[in-house]
């Protein structure tokens, strides 16, 4: 698998070799082993951001069940599903531990609905790029500051945006390894996995809602659709994403958030 991202940290030399040791054999690798192999290879504070989704909520099974000291953050957005909100509350009391919440600064909220509405983000996609920044993208920034690796539930199929993505990447912006563990996973390996073990999930996913995020901002899949095309429905762009994954532009939507 490809391991490298551009532009490289100046410091790239030990990160590139971890991310070559994290790729290797890993197609070998169950879940389980692919975590701990990060947390071993990974020197320093080591997140995994979840929005409790079906990817998310395997991958934190993997971690919770063997205990493994990995920060596990979600980016509570203040627009989730209830239903997000409750899968939330049971896996916390299935495996004990509490999920550790960042939410968005108040006065960057205040701002973004002042000038474009409660439900601003509709009018175009800089507006809905910079709602996202302020309530995702800025709070995944504290979530991983200081970190010297990021788990995500990315996985390659889930749209050709996300077919190229590395299974362990350099992060030059933030000077981190981002792990995709189930990069090479299917859909319906997911939801095996997730069923085999008994694994709390979105009653969305139940009804259509292949991927969820914010709930103005996600519908049911229909039939044939790509996974998700459920995500920012109302865009024609095929390659949609809320900034998280894409470094170059977080800064541009930041500022953005608070100009158009």
């Amino acid at each position: 698998m490809n391991t490298h991202s551009f532009p490289f940290p100046r410091d790239a030399e030990p990160l590139q070799a971890t991310a070559q040791r994290l790729a290797a054999g890993s197609a070998n690798l169950d879940l389980f082993k692919r975590l701990a192999q990060a947390r071993r290879e990974i020197a320093g504070r080591l997140v995994f951001t979840t929005s409790f989704g079906l990817e998310d909520q395997a991958i934190a099974h993997a971690i919770l069940s063997q205990d493994l000291p990995i920060d596990i953050v979600t980016l509570d957005t203040g627009r989730l599903f209830p239903q997000t909100y409750q899968v939330w509350s049971e896996t916390e009391a299935r495996y004990g531990r509490r999920i550790r919440a960042l939410l968005p600064r108040r006065s960057s909220v205040e701002a973004f609905v002042a000038q474009h509405g409660i439900d601003g983000f509709f009018s175009s996609i800089a507006a809905r790029q910079g709602c996202c920044a302020v309530r995702k993208v800025e709070p995944l920034g504290r979530a991983l500051e200081g970190a010297a690796g990021w788990i995500t539930g990315v996985r390659a199929e889930q749209s050709g945006e996300r077919a190229t993505t590395p299974y362990a990447a350099i992060d030059g912006g933030r000077g981190l390894i981002k792990l995709n563990p189930l990069l090479d996973w299917t859909r319906e390996r997911v939801v095996a996995f997730v069923r085999a073990h008994g694994i709390p999930y979105n009653a969305l996913h139940d009804h259509g809602f292949l991927s969820i995020g914010c709930a103005p901002c996600t519908r049911a899949v229909k039939p044939g659709e790509p996974e998700r095309a459920g995500r920012w429905w109302w865009e024609q762009d095929d390659r949609k994403e809320c900034g998280l994954h894409h470094r170059s532009t977080q800064r541009a939507a930041t500022d953005a958030a608070l100009s158009n």
